[in-house]
């Protein structure tokens, strides 16, 4: 059953977030090499840009790497690299295809030079597209994002550029990775961790969140769609009642 025509195309997420989990497990279930799950991924992300672009979602936030990730084996880091760097050159016609602009948040002068290059390249050619804001979390946590934006933020109180009285919710979004995108509004995680491991704290603090078993290389558009179609039947009251929010 195709589930895309009973979208309500008016109560999409502006934001949605997806820790995308399960591609060595996928491989082990299947005798194959993590590698091997980590390239199957990739099929299952060119979907879901397509299909997110295709329903109007304006913002697509895809957790890649995180700052914990470095500690996995060396030949699991250089093949996630590897592919990293693949798919962002097979991945370019695609993203202007769909007028996708991309972006990268996180320590990116932690990943290796050739990385940056290709990441960095492809930023720049796709940096006037306008349908879509796709960013990649890349050897990103957020833990390490709050701590630099306390940094930043103490050192121009210091330095008198902003007053501590002055500090508020706004100042600290100007201090993120995500300075310039909005709240997440809908976070899904795939391959049955109920956890967020690090990623996006402070912006899914009125998240709704979608777990579900499926292994990210096995994730296709109609697994969106169902986790759409759940975040649509949910009542966002921000604190509030509902009688207030009607």
């Amino acid at each position: 059953m195709d589930l895309l025509p009973t979208i309500d195309a008016t109560n999409l997420p502006q934001h949605l977030a997806i820790i995308m989990d399960g591609n060595g497990r996928w491989a082990k279930q299947k005798g194959l090499l993590r590698a091997l799950g980590h390239e199957s991924g990739t099929k299952s992300v060119k979907k879901i840009i397509e299909a997110s672009a295709k329903l109007g979602i304006e913002y697509l936030t895809l957790y890649a790497f995180s700052t914990e990730n470095w500690n996995r084996p060396k030949l699991e880091v250089e093949t996630l690299m590897r592919v990293l760097i693949n798919s962002l050159k097979k991945e370019l016609i695609t993203l202007q295809k769909n007028n996708i602009k991309l972006n990268a948040i996180g320590n990116l002068e932690k990943l290796p030079k050739s990385a940056q290059k290709e990441l960095l390249d492809v930023i720049n050619k796709t940096k006037d597209n306008t349908q879509m804001t796709l960013t990649l979390a890349l050897s990103y946590g957020s833990r390490e994002e709050l701590v630099s934006a306390v940094r930043n933020i103490c050192s121009k109180v210091k330095n008198n550029i902003i007053s501590i009285d002055t500090i508020d919710d706004s100042i600290i979004n100007e201090h993120l990775y995500t300075q310039n995108l909005p709240d997440v509004d809908l976070l899904i995680r795939t391959s049955g961790e109920h956890r967020i491991s690090n990623f996006l704290l402070w912006q899914i603090a009125y998240a709704e969140l979608y777990f579900t078993d499926i292994l990210w290389p096995d994730f296709k558009e109609q697994d969106l769609y169902e986790a759409i179609i759940s975040y649509q039947k949910r009542e966002r009251r921000f604190g509030k009642t509902s009688e207030q929010i009607k």
